[in-house]
């Protein structure tokens, strides 16, 4: 836990310090991978366009998030790889430093 108590906080300053996000609406990254998680809260992302299944999960879990904030292609990582939802956006954009570009 990081010493400010938030179990939350586990080292992201080491990949998501001044990165540059959008808001967008979350696409599968790629065939087999299929969904993705919150880098802070572990919030579930899933693309229900990506098949029938998809569509009918997220329609029953309305925890289930089809949109966050998504690294851009600045990021070493590149675009998309890691997600924010709005919450931990929110609760630490000023701590992060984030930049909002309006390009996705």
């Amino acid at each position: 836990m990081d010493a400010d108590g938030d179990w939350r906080l586990r080292g992201q300053e080491d990949f998501l310090l001044g990165a540059e996000l959008v808001l967008k609406r979350y696409r599968a990254y790629r065939e087999d991978w299929e969904h993705d998680h919150c880098a802070f809260c572990w919030a579930k992302f899933m693309d229900p366009d990506f098949s029938p299944e998809h569509k009918r999960w997220v329609g029953e879990h309305p925890d289930v998030l089809t949109e966050g904030y998504a690294t851009t292609a600045s990021h070493p990582q590149g675009a998309d790889y890691f997600w924010v939802c709005p919450t931990c956006f929110e609760d630490f954009r000023d701590r992060f430093g984030w930049h909002l570009s309006d390009t996705s």
